[in-house]
């Protein structure tokens, strides 16, 4: 019999899945580490010859990498299973599986999360938790000449395709019929607000660009900040916002620090 050989390559298989995950743990916790960096000194990648964020996407490309592996192995994994299960068991089990696609899929979407790293699993936590929350949602496409950012409502997040719903509850143009947009959305097209009443979010140091509510607006533009709301002893920022330009110099306005966020990499405006 050709069992024995089969067994063999499924357990080498094991073990190389095995080494895939304490791979992933080992690259998720120096990501982790990254992020404690740039969360409690923002002001780093200021510095000339900081490679920070670059470290952290090469993190980032490792762990995707080193997913994508544990899903082939775990594909392979499944089909020799399979083959060594006899016809008629598969037979009963094909039955079974069709008769609850429901449940199959349901199924299917936890075995899809409990394979997720710690930290995949946190991110998606939090996006649930946005749900009829006011977020920043860039709504053009990749490949769009701009980035436009709009203050958007959460209505629903699916973590199975890591995309929200949302809602741009200004009532769009004439030529639109004034109705309110729905979007559908990658999460990474989308950036929470900080909380009203969390006094321990880090502040953006002057000089820093960030991405802020344009006052009067639901819009964000890109802006540089003058002074904190530390500094003034208030809520506000004091920002200059890009072309926003009266009578040969930048006005100095303010918006309240819950309406300004870290301005994305590659940001196009």
């Amino acid at each position: 019999m050709s069992s024995a050989p089969d067994i063999a390559d499924i357990l080498d298989k094991s073990r190389e899945l095995d080494r895939l995950r304490k791979e992933q743990e080992d690259v998720l916790l120096e990501i982790n580490k990254m992020h404690k960096k740039l969360h409690n000194t923002p002001e780093v990648i200021e510095k000339p010859g900081d490679n920070s964020l670059t470290k952290l996407k090469s993190l980032y490309i490792q762990a995707k990498e080193l997913s994508e592996n544990e899903v082939h192995v775990s594909n392979l994994l499944v089909g020799q299973l399979d083959a060594l299960l006899p016809s008629g068991a598969m037979g009963q089990q094909r039955r079974r599986i069709e008769g609850g696609d429901q449940k199959r899929k349901r199924m299917k979407n936890d075995s899809d999360i409990s394979r997720l790293s710690p930290s995949m699993r946190n991110q998606l936590d939090t996006c649930a938790s946005l749900k009829g929350e006011q977020v920043a949602a860039r709504v053009t496409a990749e490949n769009a000449d701009k980035d436009e950012w709009f203050v958007v409502k959460v209505m629903h997040f699916d973590r199975e395709t890591k995309e929200f719903e949302v809602l741009d509850e200004e009532p769009g143009d004439d030529e639109e019929g004034g109705v309110q947009r729905k979007y559908k959305l990658h999460m990474s097209f989308i950036i929470p607000f900080p909380k009203r009443n969390d006094s321990s979010i880090p502040e953006f140091p002057p000089g820093r660009h960030v991405l802020a509510v344009y006052p009067g607006t639901t819009a964000l533009y890109k802006a540089t900040v003058v002074s904190t709301p530390r500094k003034r002893k208030t809520d506000d920022y004091l920002l200059e916002f890009d072309d926003d330009e009266e009578d040969g110099a930048l006005p100095q306005r303010t918006v309240p620090f819950h309406n300004v966020v870290p301005l994305p990499e590659g940001h196009r405006q």
